[in-house]
């Protein structure tokens, strides 16, 4: 959706909506002073030791049960399309609303509904039609798969008239609007629900259950990563709307898509849920590919003159997170490099280690080498959690990246409609996506430690890990894959 940001904040008053004060960012790192130092990206760091007072919180919240869940759609690219096609096979919902800037992709996501009953009204008049689409009062839920940078001001409006919102990674791009997301949740006691579908591959799922059971012993150190070659589609016109990808790559250098490997780990930790993350560094490499890249396309197309020597996020970028139990989290970032696809979900603890990629998933005891796959099976047996006993196999079925996609949207509507609390709440979804602005400073800083603000201000320490063993709900039926 092509909205101006600055304009929509404006009109919609949410750009002065400041932080209150009451709760202070965590004393983990150990920087030399405000005072004696000049920072880059400064407004960053300000914003991140921003103090504020808990009014509500949404960690454990359960909102009045939907018998239907209502939903609107906003962004139907590539990711929101997929999704209009497979909640329309989960019972209980109701598709009443498309919007998307691209008249042409609202309609083609609308053929893609597999089950009757859905009105599925077209919001694509202009680029603020999706505005109208939140102000309808037969919407439960705003489910938004736009670009980047509309995010939060999509999910700040939608929370303000009222309705729930689930949101892609990552939930927002900057400190102030992370804040601005948990203080709209807790105020209008709206759930604001990040769309990490990694938090249920089955991998992810095996050990987080593994970790719960005590199968890894202390936690020492996990690892995540988003390393994926879209290098030449950074520059297709029809593969990215409007070239916003390519364009958040041209100004912002760190880690600018952290949650696939961050998320999963941060559940695995029990982060904002009996433990926090403290403080991080980041590192870049330099960037070796998109600055030559744009220089040969502009050599035949003018439009491309306009990123010529931008200052183009690095190949590589490396952050290392320590939480407060004393663990140390590293994330990679690559989406540049000719390498093979990874999301290294790795945990190493005192009594055991396991790591994905490279394909398959494996476990280990000791330094003498992995389980064998007899091993490996009876271990898969035991510590498989219900949700994946109960709807693993059908969301294979279905699909999208294996069948993690349509678990993560039917735990949501399971939630929903049984007044359940959410698997990932706000302060997931501000956490996590906080640390895409944070490495930026860092990196702009020669890898100076930063604060990572709690955003749970200090209800981490009694909030209770989300539920993986369905002790409640798993009462929504999904339709055969055939129908």
């Amino acid at each position: 959706m092509k909205t101006n940001r600055r304009g929509f904040l404006k009109m919609a008053g949410l750009a002065g909506a400041g932080v209150m004060t009451g709760c202070s960012p965590s004393s983990g790192s150990r920087e030399i002073s405000a005072e004696t130092v000049t920072y880059a990206l400064d407004t960053i760091r300000q914003q991140a030791e921003r103090k504020y007072s808990q009014t509500f919180n949404m960690s454990g919240y359960c909102a009045p049960k939907l018998d239907v869940v209502r939903i609107g759609f906003i962004g139907v690219g590539n990711r929101g399309s997929a999704a209009v096609e497979r909640i329309s096979r989960i019972d209980g919902v109701s598709i009443v609303a498309i919007g998307d800037v691209q008249p042409d992709k609202a309609e083609a996501a609308k053929k893609r509904i597999k089950s009757p009953g859905h009105e599925a009204t077209l919001y694509t008049a202009d680029d603020e039609a999706w505005m109208e689409l939140c102000r309808r009062d037969d919407i439960d839920l705003v489910y938004i798969a736009s670009h980047w940078a509309m995010h939060a001001p999509m999910a700040l409006y939608a929370m303000e008239q009222g309705k729930h919102v689930a949101l892609e990674i990552p939930a927002a791009t900057t400190v102030e609007d992370c804040w601005k997301l948990v203080e709209t949740s807790e105020r209008t006691k709206k759930h604001c629900v990040i769309l990490e579908n990694c938090c249920y591959d089955f991998f992810e799922l095996l050990t987080l259950n593994m970790a719960r059971q005590g199968f890894f012993g202390d936690i020492v150190h996990c690892e995540g990563a988003y390393i994926h070659d879209i290098m030449e589609s950074l520059f297709e016109k029809e593969k990215r709307y409007d070239y916003w990808r390519l364009k958040e790559n041209a100004k912002r250098n760190g880690s600018l898509y952290p949650t696939h490997g961050l998320g999963p780990v941060c559940q695995l930790m029990n982060v904002n849920r009996g433990n926090k993350m403290e403080y991080m560094t980041s590192m870049s490499s330099a960037d070796f590919m998109l600055n030559k890249k744009a220089k040969e396309l502009a050599g035949s197309n003018d439009y491309f003159t306009q990123f010529v020597d931008n200052p183009f996020r690095g190949n590589m970028n490396t952050t290392c997170i320590k939480t407060q139990t004393g663990s140390t989290i590293m994330l990679q970032h690559d989406v540049t490099s000719p390498r093979p696809y990874s999301r290294i979900h790795l945990v190493s603890g005192t009594k055991a280690f396991a790591q994905k990629y490279p394909l398959p998933g494996k476990i280990a005891t000791g330094h003498d080498g992995f389980m064998s796959e007899e091993e490996y099976a009876k271990v898969e047996k035991q510590y498989t959690p219900a949700i994946v006993a109960k709807i693993g196999d059908l969301a294979k079925q279905i699909g999208g990246h294996g069948g993690m996609d349509f678990m993560m949207d039917w735990r949501l509507i399971d939630c929903l409609r049984n007044g359940l609390p959410m698997d990932m709440d706000v302060y997931d979804a501000a956490a996590w996506s906080v640390i895409g602005p944070l490495s930026e400073w860092s990196v702009a800083n020669r890898s100076a430690a930063i604060d990572i603000p709690d955003f749970t201000c200090g209800s981490w320490k009694t909030n209770i890990p989300h539920d993986i063993e369905l002790q409640t709900g798993g009462t929504t039926g999904v339709l055969n894959q055939d129908n």
